[in-house]
């Protein structure tokens, strides 16, 4: 089965729990891009939104622990597998 495409983010907590995060994930490549066919993980307090004050940036939601991932079409049991490997680590 491949993946579906398409845009998730979720908060892991802190931005130490993201680093771990981003730290772990295998199959994501970490970018600043999100327009890739792969599958493409990004953290928007250190990347895209890291010139904006931080209470700026939780004002819009845009916190230390937030994560994103633009999915590609990467088989979709692998990235689940993968996603649920970093998050356990």
């Amino acid at each position: 089965m491949r993946g579906f495409g398409g845009m998730i983010a979720f908060e892991l907590g802190s931005l130490d729990r993201a680093a771990r995060f981003l730290k772990n994930v295998r199959l994501c490549a970490l970018a600043e891009s999100l327009g890739g066919v792969e599958t493409i993980i990004t953290h928007p307090a250190t990347m895209t939104h890291a010139a904006i004050p931080p209470g700026e940036r939780a004002t819009i939601g845009v916190t230390d622990g937030l994560v994103r991932i633009s999915v590609g079409i990467e088989d979709a049991g692998d990235l689940v597998a993968d996603i649920l490997q970093a998050l356990e680590a």
